[in-house]
């Protein structure tokens, strides 16, 4: 039984990085991908994680199983498909660690992955399911999202979902808020970023925006704000804020929102609270945990490589001890 299991694109991105001698713009690669990104901060807060998805059978896909198998994320049902390329993004980043994407995907790997290659194994043995909406933008990856989903909430999982809303990837608004939203009767947790609750929602205040989640079912809603910490919502127990944090100069957001969602879930599962009866306090702790792990993250480069670790969150939870609210491992 693990964990979390998360369906989703693991692709490369190639981080902007300076410029040669000859002035032209230099890349780096980073492993990343918003599930994958999730998973490995999962996984280094000591949680059991697997990864479902495709990529290429190539230099690419061939690096990134390795970056999963040495962060100990079971890969079973990680195909790598010589017919497809690994997806890329290529990330442009400006002087306070904004992020402009270009994504290399007609098609990539990611969107390759069908219905009859899932494993339905680790679909029947995860406590959290997780996934995004980039999986949901064409076909076949996105019809195997819905029998993935429907399969793991049949078993029992608890569903994790992050509307990772990318307007390129899409063919239009129209059809990405009616996918987006296609779904959301079946989760149970949800982060959405501040930028995309009109998206989501419809509405552009958090207050509001989590009326219209709770009345789609959701048992939890968070809303990232940033540099402001979290809004949290919990179905019929109330809403509080978690505390934004600035441990450093921001180097890349690329996976603050990873790393918060990773470690806030990992902490659900470390619980084992059921979700029934979580409260608000318990709510609130996994997200101060997260954001400790957000902040820390763009202080470095890259997706994966700028996940923490729990030591890390540990010893800054220690240093802020003052800090009541801040749960202490």
């Amino acid at each position: 039984m693990f964990d979390i299991v998360a369906l989703g694109e693991l692709l490369i991105d190639f981080t902007d990085s300076g410029f040669s001698p000859n002035g032209m713009k230099l890349f780096e690669r980073n492993a990343g991908g918003a599930p994958g990104n999730m998973l490995v901060a999962a996984a280094r807060f000591g949680r059991s994680v697997a990864f479902l998805g495709k990529v290429g059978d190539d230099m690419h896909g061939r690096f990134l199983k390795e970056v999963l198998v040495s962060e100990g994320i079971c890969t079973d049902g990680m195909l790598l498909d010589p017919s497809v390329f690994t997806t890329l993004a290529f990330v442009s980043l400006d002087e306070f660690g904004e992020r402009t994407f270009s994504f290399a995907r007609k098609p990539g790997a990611d969107t390759c992955l069908r219905q009859e290659e899932l494993s339905v194994e680790l679909l029947h043995n995860c406590r959290v399911f997780h996934f995004g909406s980039i999986s949901l933008t064409s076909d076949p990856v996105r019809s195997a999202t819905l029998s993935a989903l429907k399969t793991a909430k049949t078993a029992g999982a608890v569903i994790s979902y992050d509307p990772n809303f990318r307007e390129n990837l899409w063919p239009d608004t129209e059809t990405a808020r009616m996918m987006i939203r296609s779904v959301l009767q079946s989760v149970d947790f949800v982060k959405v970023s501040e930028e995309e609750l009109e998206i989501v929602t419809g509405e552009t205040d958090a207050e509001k925006a989590c009326v219209f989640l709770h009345k789609k079912g959701i048992t939890c809603v968070v809303v990232t704000l940033g540099e402001k910490g979290a809004y949290i919502s919990l179905k019929g127990k109330g809403v509080c804020q978690s505390a934004g944090l600035n441990l450093g100069p921001i180097v890349d957001k690329t996976g603050a929102g990873d790393a918060f969602w990773g470690t806030f879930i990992a902490k659900f599962t470390e619980e084992e609270i059921p979700l029934s009866k979580l409260k608000l306090d318990d709510v609130r702790r996994y997200a101060d945990c997260a954001n400790i792990a957000a902040a820390l993250s763009i202080t470095r480069r890259g997706g994966i490589p700028s996940m923490p670790r729990r030591e890390e969150i540990v010893g800054t939870i220690l240093q802020m001890k003052g800090n009541k609210r801040l749960y202490e491992t």
